[in-house]
């Protein structure tokens, strides 16, 4: 079975989803970002997985549902972080980030039985997914991340190692305001659109 892992960042206001601002205050994109951890996190948990592990930036708070080893993030550039995340991990395993409230267990019950790797790729030219059968972390140093090329950067290094790659659907990052509304309509039972009514009805964008 699969070990699934969520590298997210301890939701702070002025640390986490700073793309949000101006059109909404530090505190509310914190909020938003808690909102999308707790769903991502539910998600996570309603899984099947070998392990389930936190990857965090920060120290966990009440949104953090049992079930969930909480390791730290290592030093340095993304690349370096989420190789960390794959070095500790001891089988098959499937990544994802905390941007993506609208993942389902459907979305993150893979099979490694006929390949070697998946690959989401996200709307913004990154990618929201990455599961290893055999995780290397010399699979991730080295690719330039952050950029509209992040994605097909990683996916190309996974290729050119010989793995066979299946690719899950393409899904919208949380990074801007008009990304918040696309995902909320895309999930709307959720905490994160929850959220994002409660912050209209309130005026505090």
């Amino acid at each position: 079975m699969t070990m699934l892992l969520v590298i997210a960042k301890e939701p702070r206001p002025g640390r986490v989803k700073t793309r949000l601002t101006p059109q909404f205050t530090p505190e509310a994109a914190a909020a938003l970002a808690e909102a999308a951890l707790v769903d991502t996190l539910r998600t996570v948990a309603a899984t099947p997985a070998r392990r389930r592990v936190l990857v965090l930036d920060g120290e966990p708070g009440p949104w953090l549902p049992p079930g969930f080893e909480v390791v730290p993030q290592c030093a340095g550039g993304l690349d370096e972080r989420l190789a960390a995340a794959f070095a500790g991990c001891d089988g098959p395993a499937l990544l994802i980030g905390m941007d993506t409230p609208q993942v389902t267990p459907d979305l993150l019950t893979v099979d490694f039985d006929a390949c070697d790797a998946y690959f989401g790729p996200a709307e913004d030219g990154g990618f929201w997914a990455l599961g290893l059968a055999e995780p290397d972390a010399g699979l991730l140093r080295g690719v330039p991340m952050s950029t509209p090329a992040t994605g097909a950067a990683q996916r190309d290094r996974l290729v050119a190692a010989g793995l066979r790659v299946r690719d899950l659907p393409c899904l919208r990052d949380v990074d801007t305001a008009a990304d918040a509304e696309a995902v909320a309509a895309a999930a709307p039972r959720g905490r994160f659109a929850a959220e994002l009514a409660r912050l209209r009805t309130a005026g505090r964008r």
